[in-house]
């Protein structure tokens, strides 16, 4: 009897049995969770994120007063019930798996319940006649914690604008195996939920616990079986309409497109053929998303091991309208990834020597610039640590910092050949090349690679270094080598890659380092990335850049905020384009240097302003002074979220305006006249997301106030003068 015992025993500890109810925690009441909700773009609500149960204990719930998302935890977890609360929309069709997992070339499901016949529509008083696959992980028991950040984040260097760190509720739900060949593997599928936001983070953690080499194929750490967007008998699935309702986003994008729906390597919209009662003939409707990293197999999970998943965030959207979905993106970085929020004001200096580097400098103190980049094609070598280079360096960068001044480099990474050995291994030719940008670029688990990022962090250690300029790697190289000691191969190779820049991102941010990085890595620590440009067209006349810059300024600040992104001001010829395109003598082209200053700060946008300096007479220095003086006195505003007013084509008026409830300023905005007349125009300007609801006051560039009554939809309509190619701005109060 006590041997049955002691088998029995065994047989539970290893299968672990769930908890069958949630016990200890409030319970939902939904009398209490009604009444309407204020816009969390203008007012967060006043509920926090909660974990809470239903009365039957069968239901585990996360709400925060703008979504709610339902889990039945027996016979299995299940999310049964995902609702966006602004609007009521369920976003959920059918249950699906938690997660699911590929793991020595076999597939397992994480969670999930079996037994739903209809998939249009999920009906709650079904799910308890639903049981659990056999070999599908089962849930066992769940922690709860705070909300916790991602990386700690030092920003002591630069300036960032006022602001409170994201708070909320993670719970973290264990599944264990119910086959013994996985015997030893957990996994843990961890939802944090934001306050204040329709925003939550989903992540996978697996853990090898046992004896055994586990290999892992494939990791898809989202599964949502959604509702369609249309009705469609015959249409193709690449041009029907996907689920709206939702915005996901990983940490795993790269591609150069310097915006993110060019660069996501996770989303994925499928067709689900168990969804019979569909509209479409062959069962082709995109309804099912899944979220996983197309080159990311064969990752190697050794006894005591440990394996993150990218993680997956999730911003439900209240409606199509592309500002305020912008708006609701731009919100979501500022609370998971606060360092995109630090915008210090920096020149780009071509140098060929220190003294160089020391008259930039006492340029910047001067005229009230914060930082100093040394540029390309200047006589920085980052890669270079002996001792006499260091200490060269380590002196420049202790006299920018007695004059309060941040110094930083740039360092070229891609776009460069090393040598057959430490190049990236082309997987069609077995030879190297075959790189994204160039056709050859070394590989981040090269020898040179692994050498690169010690010898970055040894420079910045040793000179106090404080930015960061990287030149790639761009887009995750594949990789065909098998002597590379940072990958063991092909299969693995991008996701090694991505782990070992993503380890020096987040060693160079909790240091305090600024990084301008080439690609969409904010999630993993970077601080900017380009505007969006076409770099031939610096080349073009001072006249058509004007034009241009605003443009970019324009369709780069939809899902960006304004310190996400860096512009170009080219003071020097820049491949080409003669005098026509040239700043320089500065002094001779004061309107144009001005203007182009006054765009790009009048936007809360960065540009590299590349050249020897910054001023080479008294006026151009006053000049510069008024503009940076300008820019500081209404930095908060102007590094707030953007409203798109006209676009500019050269024709007409064109402007952007700026609003922030929270400040005294709660709005500035700021219109420009391209054409060779003075213009008059009256234009209505939106002022919801300013949070005035009643009367405003508007001052151009500053000074005399003008009151006005709002209209009902929250604009006013204000009637100006602008003379010939001029700009003028108004403070909203």
């Amino acid at each position: 009897m006590l041997r049955k015992v002691l088998i029995l025993t065994g047989v539970l500890s290893f299968f672990c049995l769930p908890e069958l109810k949630a016990q200890g925690l409030p319970i939902w009441d939904r009398s209490k969770q009604t009444g309407s909700l204020p816009d969390w773009l203008l007012k967060a609500p006043a509920v926090k994120a909660s974990v809470l149960r239903s009365a039957d204990g069968k239901d585990l719930i996360l709400y925060n007063g703008l979504l709610k998302r339902v889990f039945r935890i027996s016979p299995n977890l299940a999310c049964t019930d995902y609702t966006n609360l602004s609007t009521g929309k369920q976003l959920l069709r059918s249950l699906r798996e938690e997660a699911r997992l590929t793991i020595n070339g076999k597939e397992y499901k994480i969670g999930g319940l079996k037994g739903q016949q209809e998939k249009a529509y999920l009906l709650p008083e079904w799910v308890d006649g639903f049981t659990a696959g056999e070999a599908d992980f089962k849930y066992a028991s769940y922690q709860i914690k705070p909300l916790i950040s991602q990386l700690k984040w030092n920003n002591s260097r630069f300036w960032t604008p006022q602001h409170k760190d994201a708070t909320g509720k993670m719970i973290s739900f264990l599944f264990k195996p119910q086959v013994s060949e996985l015997e030893g593997l957990e996994v843990r599928v961890n939802y944090e939920l934001y306050d204040g936001m329709p925003l939550m983070l989903k992540s996978l953690y697996v853990s090898n616990k046992g004896t055994k080499v586990f290999k892992i194929n494939k990791v898809v750490n989202e599964v949502l079986a959604m509702a369609e967007e249309e009705s469609s008998v015959e249409g193709m699935f690449e041009k029907m309409r996907k689920p709206a309702g939702i915005y996901f986003e990983t940490n795993y994008a790269f591609n150069n497109s310097m915006n993110y729906a060019n660069s996501d390597q996770t989303t994925h919209w499928k067709t689900d053929s168990t969804y019979t009662s569909q509209v479409h003939y062959r069962h082709q409707t995109p309804c099912l998303l899944e979220i996983y990293p197309e080159n990311a197999p064969g990752i190697e999970l050794q006894p005591g091991g440990n394996y993150n998943s990218v993680r997956t965030y999730e911003l439900l959207q209240d409606g199509d309208e592309r500002e305020r979905r912008g708006l609701a993106i731009r919100r979501m970085y500022n609370a998971v990834a606060p360092w995109i929020s630090a915008n210090p004001i920096f020149m780009h200096l071509v140098s060929r020597n220190d003294e160089q580097v020391r008259t930039a400098l006492d340029q910047c103190a001067a005229t009230g610039y914060e930082a100093l980049i040394v540029s390309f094609g200047s006589h920085l070598n980052m890669e270079d640590t002996t001792a006499i280079n260091l200490k060269r360096w380590k002196q420049l960068a202790d006299y920018a910092h007695s004059k309060n001044i941040r110094i930083g480099g740039y360092s070229l990474f891609s776009s460069r050949r090393i040598s057959d050995n430490d190049d990236v291994v082309d997987p069609k030719t077995g030879k190297p090349g075959g790189a994204f940008f160039g056709g050859h670029a070394p590989c981040f688990g090269s020898e040179w690679g692994l050498w690169y990022i010690s010898n970055i962090k040894y420079f910045y250690s040793k000179t106090g270094f404080d930015i960061w300029e990287n030149d790639g790697p761009y887009p995750g190289d594949l990789c065909a080598s098998v002597s590379h000691p940072g990958h063991k191969g092909l299969e693995e190779s991008q996701w090694r890659q991505m782990e070992i820049q993503k380890e020096l991102y987040h060693w160079l941010n909790e240091r305090g380092v600024y990084i301008n990085a080439p690609d969409w890595y904010f999630l993993d620590g970077t601080n900017k990335i380009g505007l969006g440009y076409r770099e031939a067209n610096f080349s073009l006349s001072r006249e058509q850049q004007k034009i241009l810059n605003r443009q970019n300024i324009y369709d780069g600040t939809w899902e960006k905020t304004p310190a996400m992104s860096w512009g170009f001001v080219p003071l020097t010829q820049y491949q080409g384009g003669g005098a026509a395109a040239t700043l320089e003598p500065l002094a001779e082209h004061l309107k144009d240097y001005e203007q182009l200053m006054m765009q790009y700060y009048g936007a809360g946008i960065q540009a590299c302003y590349r050249g020897p300096r910054l001023y080479d007479s008294e006026e151009t220095k006053q000049t510069v002074i008024k503009v940076i003086s300008w820019y500081k006195k209404y930095r908060e505003i102007l590094n707030s979220d953007i409203i798109h007013l006209r676009r500019a084509d050269g024709r007409d008026w064109d402007g952007i305006l700026h609003v922030n409830p929270l400040l005294k300023d709660k709005g500035l905005m700021m219109l420009y006249n391209p054409t060779k007349k003075k213009i008059t125009r009256t234009v209505k300007v939106p002022l919801y997301y300013t949070g005035l609801t009643d009367a405003v006051v508007l001052r151009e560039r500053g000074t005399t106030a003008k009151n006005y009554k709002l209209n009902r939809d929250y604009s006013i309509d204000v009637t100006f003068s602008i003379d010939p190619e001029n700009y003028s701005w108004f403070v909203i109060q």
